[in-house]
């Protein structure tokens, strides 16, 4: 960051941290053996990763010429590098240093500066340009409601963790007398119900991160459609959309979000090609080397791109009717949720050999289905779409 010029400086700054990561999450894998002990140091070190990379993408846009970046580069470029103590409060601030997530770094510098609610809660005129709208005549929100609610969210996810997830544990889905003795469809059925127990740690820990960061007072995104104080500027996860999405990017979208803003700010919308697929590569790369993880995120791919090629060419043909539409996400409901459990499966059991005991068990019939429509589907749809107008508006899209 310091000897690097503008020019390069996201380059090298990309490098060399997730270098340093990778070489520290192979010696991971030698000193824990596959193992996740109470001294891993992966997490912090995964999260330092991505504020310095997104600072260094930062600071190179702050030089370059406005019509060569995107509307969000413009609004987050920094024109100047940040000193010593702002970079290392950054990266190293207490409520975020853990568990994250990865926030805006003109944003932390506003909350920092006691300008984030001045920043936040000022509504665009119609020429772009902030008006007057009373936000200085009302009180400082108060975080204490958002807190609560997160707090209370954290307690149900522990009560469900040493209930239900206990009861489904992940590597029963490889068990040899399993495997050989139930059917198929128990099979299906239990991968979904261990997937879905296995959720709420995650779910757990980013809403404490969230609720820590609120209570510091950090976190207000603006107002929301009731004109109510928002506190979900870095919210890492939303349960219901995740619960209850019917398509893969659906669940992608509402899962990690900040690392999914960060995937794409540094890699995505900087890719002339293949950028779905380096983007893939790239997250299990910050992931760490567990072939457990390069088996979850090269899967994602063609899943991916059938995923685009099922809503382009079906999806427009069941939005006419209601009952339609509810078969549509019914079934788009299920088969999102069955494959997710696929997908993230070696995710969970890290080694190549539960990984490939799993797949067989399965017979890789989502890698298999998702090849054949990727392949078979064309990228245009082939029938006419139906206009916006004609759609229920109260319909939400995938």
């Amino acid at each position: 960051m310091v000897m690097a010029g503008h020019d390069n400086i996201h380059r090298y700054s990309m490098i060399t941290a997730m270098g340093y990561l990778t070489a520290c999450q192979v010696s991971r894998v030698f000193i824990f053996n596959y193992g996740i002990l109470s001294t891993d140091f992966s997490g912090p070190l995964m999260i330092v990763t991505q504020k310095i990379t997104t600072l260094a993408f930062q600071v190179h846009d702050g030089t370059c010429k406005e019509d060569t970046l995107t509307t969000e580069q413009k609004e987050q470029a920094v024109v100047s590098k940040p000193s010593l103590l702002q970079y290392l409060s950054f990266n190293l601030n207490f409520f975020s240093v853990l568990v994250g997530p990865c926030s805006n770094y003109k944003d932390y510098v506003a909350f920092m500066e006691g300008r984030h609610l001045q920043h936040r809660l000022r509504r665009p005129g119609a020429t772009g340009k902030p008006v007057h709208n009373g936000w200085d005549q009302v009180p400082e929100p108060s975080p204490v409601g958002a807190v609560v609610h997160k707090l209370l969210i954290c307690a149900g996810c522990l009560v469900v963790f040493f209930t239900v997830t206990k009861a489904f544990p992940i590597d029963y889905n490889i068990n040899a007398h399993f495997i050989s003795e139930a059917p198929f469809l128990s099979r299906l059925a239990y991968a979904f119900v261990s997937i879905q127990a296995a959720r709420p740690k995650f779910y757990f820990a980013w809403t404490l991160a969230d609720a820590m960061h609120n209570a510091a007072g950090y976190g207000i995104k603006g107002l929301n459609e009731k004109g109510e104080v928002s506190w979900d500027l870095i919210s890492n996860i939303r349960i219901w959309e995740i619960e209850t999405a019917t398509s893969f990017k659906n669940f992608i979208d509402n899962w990690n979000i900040q690392t999914g803003i960060w995937l794409k700010f540094v890699c995505y919308d900087r890719a002339s090609r293949y950028r779905t697929a380096l983007t893939f590569v790239l997250s299990a790369l910050w992931h760490g080397v567990y072939p457990g993880y390069y088996f979850t995120f090269l899967t994602a791919i063609p899943i991916t791109v059938a995923a685009r090629a099922i809503r382009k060419n079906v999806r427009h043909h069941f939005l006419s009717f209601g009952v339609l539409k509810l078969s549509y996400d019914v079934v788009t409901w299920a088969a999102t949720q069955l494959t997710i459990c696929y997908t993230v499966m070696p995710f969970l059991l890290l080694a190549v050999e539960p990984t490939m005991q799993y797949y067989r068990s399965m017979y890789f019939h989502v890698h298999i289905i998702s090849v054949l429509l990727a392949v078979s589907l064309p990228n245009k749809p082939s029938g006419p779409r139906l206009q916006p107008h004609s759609l229920n508006n109260n319909v939400k899209g995938h």
